[in-house]
């Protein structure tokens, strides 16, 4: 399990990398949103991997920690979601803008053939 979630994570982070180098702005938000993935998998991972784990604890009682989930890394990674979509958001209505004003999306402006 640890192995697969490492994998996905790297994948997810070069393959973002690698957009944001492009030359094209969608390409550089598409990869910004990778490389988000990428860090709210991090996140989630640091909680410790675990299955049939419990979210809360049954009774007042105070338990063992390894037996129940870590609830801050899941509260992070959906507070980076929220704030992900937002900026995803903010930067496709900045895309539309600068691609209407200048007539490419383009980072340098000029028009390159593919």
């Amino acid at each position: 399990m640890e192995t697969i979630l490492a994998l996905g994570i790297g994948v997810l982070a070069g393959s973002g990398v690698w957009l944001i180098l492009r030359p094209r702005t969608f390409q550089v938000i598409v990869g910004l949103s990778l490389l988000s993935y990428a860090v709210n998998l991090f996140i989630l991972a640091m909680g410790r991997l675990g299955s049939e784990v419990a979210p809360l604890l049954a009774d007042r009682a105070a338990g063992d920690p390894a037996q129940y989930a870590d609830p801050l890394p899941q509260a992070l990674v959906l507070t980076a979601i929220v704030i992900s979509f937002a900026t995803t958001a903010l930067f496709l209505v900045v895309l539309l803008a600068s691609r209407g004003l200048t007539g490419t999306d383009h980072v340098d402006g000029r028009e390159r053939e593919p």
